[in-house]
């Protein structure tokens, strides 16, 4: 394959965000180099990229946190620009039944990265964080200039931890730039169905289970709390298209490769500016779809956010991205996938 802007390492690239962001690289002219432990996903990911751009991204199956394994990969494949990291157990619940899994796989994985990337002149990173960094903010839409609060999950004090190490690490004088992403809900599938979310075992994110349980795998969808401050008394969140979502992570690291910022870290909120609570979203998706789903109120969920949404001007205005799917179309984008997995005899 000719390298056309360079390589770019993708860890945790065979995940949901991940395959979606490989697809938007190769499409725009990148080499890609897969790592992925499969602990969330699976191998049958990379057939769905190459059936969309042509082009079969190379893979190596590992755990980004054995130091050893991440050496040899960047012994193999020698050059690497630059480095989009996902590689992080996701789950705000999980976290918090798992604390010690989701403080060693997060910050180990960044903190092997980041001894690699000083070593083998890499470039930059672009780091997935969340707006789980905000906490439960104190007014919406939410702003880059919102203050950090007391994570209210493991899983956001891993983000929250993460992007001081980076601080740390470039303040340090380390050679080497980073863009922080912090984005808000990723949901919905590629338009050509052949990639979407698909988690092992039962899905800890909304979407695949409100799916999953239109097509009647699940008995009902369980909605966590209506009793909240909200209009509805269901949680409120920015749902944003992941394909929208993967075409930043394309902005970015172009950004840092080009030197279009003297900025040595820049963070950006990544959502669309509209807030939806859970229980408009179930009705949005029966409305694009038309398919009930089974669902029922039950108790709040230890570590969600009462409701946040993004103030996205920063990132429209300075990095030239917006989001642009609606709504309607990211949900109808999810349940053509998940048709798709029925019709192959997967789920």
């Amino acid at each position: 394959m000719i390298m056309k802007k360079g390589l770019i390492l993708v860890t945790g690239g065979t995940g949901y965000i991940g395959s979606h962001t490989v697809v938007e690289l190769q499409n725009s002219g990148y080499e890609v180099v897969i790592v992925d432990n499969l602990s969330n996903s699976n191998r049958d990911v990379l057939d769905g990229i190459e059936r969309i751009t042509g082009q079969r991204p190379a893979f190596v199956e590992a755990d980004c946190t054995d130091m050893g394994a991440m050496r040899e990969l960047f012994e193999t494949y020698k050059g690497i620009s630059g480095i989009i990291n996902f590689a992080a157990s996701k789950a705000v619940g999980e976290s918090v039944q798992k604390p010690i899994l989701y403080y060693r796989n997060n910050l180990n994985t960044l903190m092997n990265l980041l001894d690699l990337m000083g070593e083998y002149n890499v470039k930059g990173i672009v780091f997935s964080s969340s707006c789980t960094v905000y906490g439960e903010p104190d007014e919406n839409p939410v702003t880059e200039a919102a203050p950090i609060k007391v994570a209210t999950s493991p899983y956001g004090n891993t983000k929250q931890i993460c992007e001081e190490i980076i601080t740390d690490v470039i303040n340090s004088g380390a050679p080497f730039k980073s863009i922080i992403l912090r984005y808000f809900n990723p949901v919905g599938a590629h338009p050509s169905a052949e990639i979407g979310e698909l988690p092992n075992g039962i899905p800890q994110n909304l979407i695949p289970f409100l799916t999953q349980t239109a097509i009647g795998i699940r008995k009902e969808l369980s909605v966590f709390g209506d009793d909240y401050n909200t209009p509805d008394g269901s949680c409120i969140r920015d749902f944003i298209n992941v394909v929208d979502l993967a075409k930043a992570h394309v902005i970015a690291i172009e950004r840092m490769l080009e030197d279009k910022s003297e900025e040595k870290i820049e963070t950006f909120n990544l959502g669309t500016g509209i807030g939806l609570s859970v229980k408009e979203l179930i009705s949005a998706f029966e409305r694009a779809t038309g398919v009930k789903v089974p669902h029922k109120i039950v108790g709040r969920r230890v570590g969600d956010i009462e409701k946040v949404w993004a103030n996205p001007e920063y990132a429209n205005n300075v990095l030239g991205w917006k989001a642009e799917v609606s709504i309607e179309d990211t949900l109808r984008s999810a349940w053509a996938w998940q048709c798709r997995l029925r019709e192959r005899g997967i789920m």
